[in-house]
């Protein structure tokens, strides 16, 4: 099959990587806006068109249970969930991650209840950045699709040994259609041979760091802190991935992406698929004359510390765009981004925006307001962080909405 180009969803470009990937078995258990996903793989199986057996189980705790336990007997294993789903199987991820199973996950992000949303945040991905699996963040399509193959290759590196999440947003990309290159599958079997498993319950002669026994501390810390220093180790394999994938397919991704940065002064910090959003701001102030870009944030886990620096050296300000909020802190990719930046000298001003919550969208308006306030934040040193995205237009509807359930709540 040569490289084509077709019109794909977020969800469809997902599957078409998992299918060039070679998948042998996929569990699954549906959920909105990823049950597209699972739709079109059971129906290549079904066609014959993918060699892979699908199969439903009961629940989300069941389908990562299954996942992690067919990857531990070496076959390629994906599967893909969202939101509560998510949230339903989380025992199961930090049993698998320290399995040391390289399987792939898809998260197709969607706000958590209460109240109920089927528009993206990032709450429940960035909820599982602990457990031991690694995280790529995805913004478009193409990179939906290019995600899941370098997944593959990285997870499954003897250096690494950990499962992954691959993540998008619900509905903004999930259901988006854009032009995607489907590569050439003889090009991706150079670039993503056959599993070759070396775990342990296959080598005994050679086993690796695990324990699944009920043991004490000492032996405990031991093996979480090979699980961490695999993890570290994939910032490494990642860039040998990455490099070997732009040779092959032409498209280069780094841990992070810098828009605009190299001779910027002020820095917008966003990641997923509202980025596209912060670029389009990025180029309406440039033609202002403000110095501004975005840096795009791809990996979580293991955190791109050296990247992130690199790019946000010398800048004046940089306001983080949370599309989530840890509830009583605040935004969780500007805790991270603040601890990376800690020990840093002239390190630039840090502010913090919550937006995009449920999917809101973020307003040119909103995005003048972040750059006037990073602006005022390097002429004065005053600094009012965390502030949430909110315009007045939204604020009276608001106020509309509450005065209407009031007066059905008197009746």
């Amino acid at each position: 099959m040569a490289r084509t180009r077709e019109m794909l969803t977020g969800n469809t470009s997902v599957a078409w990587g998992v299918r060039l990937a070679e998948v042998d078995y996929v569990p699954t258990y549906p959920i909105t806006p990823q049950t597209e996903i699972i739709e079109t793989l059971a129906k290549w199986i079904y066609d014959g068109v993918m060699d892979a057996r699908c199969v439903s189980l009961d629940s989300e705790h069941s389908m990562i249970t299954a996942a992690g336990a067919a990857s531990a007997t070496g076959v390629r294993v994906f599967t893909a969930t969202s939101s509560q789903g998510l949230l339903y199987g989380f025992e199961m991820l930090y049993t698998v991650a320290g399995w040391r199973v390289p399987f792939v996950m898809v998260n197709v992000s969607r706000g958590l209840s209460s109240p109920i949303t089927l528009e993206p945040d990032h709450n429940d991905i960035l909820a599982a950045r602990d457990s031991g699996f690694l995280q790529i963040h995805c913004e478009t399509c193409q990179e939906a699709l290019d995600s899941i193959l370098m997944a593959y290759r990285l997870a499954e590196d003897e250096r690494v040994l950990l499962p992954i999440f691959v993540n998008m947003d619900g509905f903004h990309l999930s259901f988006t259609r854009e032009p995607v290159e489907i590569p050439d599958i003889d090009e991706v079997r150079r670039f993503l041979p056959p599993y070759q498993s070396n775990h342990a319950f296959f080598k005994a002669s050679q086993p690796m760091a695990q324990g699944l026994a009920v043991i004490g501390g000492s032996s405990y810390s031991y093996f979480k802190y090979q699980m961490h220093l695999a993890s570290m180790k994939a910032l490494i394999v990642y860039q040998e991935v990455s490099e070997e994938f732009n040779k092959i397919f032409g498209r280069s991704y780094n841990t992070t992406e810098g828009y605009m940065t190299h001779d910027a002064e002020y820095i917008l910090v966003m990641s997923n698929s509202f980025s596209t959003l912060g670029k389009a701001a990025i180029e309406k102030v440039r033609k202002k004359g403000m110095k501004a870009g975005l840096l795009r944030l791809r990996l979580l886990r293991p955190f791109p510390d050296a990247d992130l620096k690199a790019i946000l050296k010398g800048k004046k300000a940089v306001a983080v765009i949370d599309q989530n909020i840890s509830v009583g802190k605040g935004g969780i990719w500007y805790s991270e981004i603040a601890g990376a930046l800690y020990h840093e000298k002239n390190k630039p001003l840090l502010l913090s925006f919550i937006g995009g919550l449920g999917g809101k969208n973020i307003s040119a308006q909103e995005f003048e307001f972040i750059f006037n306030a990073m602006i005022k934040a390097f002429n004065t040193g005053e600094i009012e962080t965390p502030r949430l995205l909110y315009t007045e237009g939204e604020w009276r509807e608001m106020e509309r909405l509450k005065s209407i359930a009031g007066k059905t709540y008197n009746k």
